[in-house]
């Protein structure tokens, strides 16, 4: 498991590549909630979410023959955007591979920022393909299962501790599980009494079959939530949730997308449904620890585009 150390480096490292996000009170969020809400707001990442900062950290760490070789990655979006945009800006040839049922805007904002892109079709066979290229001598960036990785995203947490007044509980949303187990590591090592809850989609529920298995287990997906969409989890990102996070709470689709009309409607923020289902599952943990509750959400990204939110919450008949 990754330590403050680890994180502490990670931060020196990506210093003056990646944006330190802002940490604010949100009013709305507190009014909708019934108790003091704070938002670390990584929707104003570079590239749209947190996912830029494990990124730059490993293609930081490269040798000179490994970035001459280049890179490959497997994605939903996110991942693959910060790739995208940190290699080129780091003169770095990087391959990504997606499933087809990535939002469209995903798959531009890759090709635009001039990595290659190869469509599969779906992410388990998104996983394989990236694999055999791995294989054959490009440079792996995984999106989790890497502690150099999981180390970059525990930045967030890192100027959380630092930048949040009183919390007593923060929400992470849970994909393969690097964002949050970099995030419980450093606020186990700052916050040490700031329980950590972690948040799935129904039909993305790796790490909550994971716990329950006591073990990384392959899963279905079905989702609409592809940013969240692992097929399993690793044995890393697996230990530091079990050691380090409070419960994990799956919330449905519909729901992660009335998140994002809340999150835009009282707090005027534009986010995708990998955060959206924050909102659900911040009100189970406001239930359940009452009104002595100071939360704290993770919104980990805004790569939505309105006509896809549109499109949801006309399916849900949120509109």
């Amino acid at each position: 498991m990754i330590g403050i150390s680890d994180i502490e480096a990670a931060a020196r490292r990506i210093t003056g590549h990646v944006v330190r996000t802002p940490t604010v009170t949100s009013p709305g969020l507190s009014e909708l909630l019934g108790v003091p809400v704070t938002a670390k707001l990584e929707l104003l990442q570079r590239t749209g979410s947190f996912k830029a900062r494990g990124a730059t950290a490993k293609l930081l760490s490269l040798s000179g023959a490994e970035r001459a070789a280049g890179v490959v990655a497997v994605s939903g979006g996110n991942h693959g955007i910060a790739l995208a945009v940190m290699a080129a800006a780091l003169d770095v040839k990087a391959t990504v591979v997606m499933p087809r049922t990535a939002p469209a805007r995903s798959i531009g904002l890759v090709e635009g920022a001039g990595a290659s892109v190869r469509l599969t079709d779906g992410m388990d066979s998104a996983f394989e393909l990236v694999t055999r290229l791995r294989d054959e001598g490009l440079t792996l960036v995984h999106p989790f299962d890497d502690p150099v990785v999981i180390a970059g995203q525990g930045t967030v947490g890192l100027e959380l501790a630092e930048d949040a007044g009183e919390l007593t509980d923060v929400v992470v949303s849970i994909g393969g599980g690097g964002l949050i187990a970099g995030v419980a590591a450093a606020l186990r090592a700052r916050r040490p009494g700031v329980r950590v809850w972690g948040v799935e989609t129904g039909g993305a529920e790796a790490m909550s079959a994971a716990l329950a298995a006591g073990a990384p287990v392959p899963v279905p997906l079905s989702s609409l939530v592809t940013t969240l969409s692992a097929p399993s989890v690793s044995q890393s990102t697996y230990e530091h949730v079990s050691a380090l996070v409070e419960e994990v709470l799956v919330v449905p689709d519909r729901d992660a997308v009335q998140g994002c009309l809340d999150l835009a409607t009282h707090a005027r923020v534009w986010a995708e449904p990998a955060a959206g289902c924050l909102l659900p599952a911040a009100r189970q943990v406001a239930a359940r620890v009452g009104t002595s509750a100071r939360i704290g959400l993770v919104v980990c990204g805004g790569n939505t585009a309105p006509g896809e939110l549109i499109g949801w919450a006309t399916r849900f008949g949120l509109l």
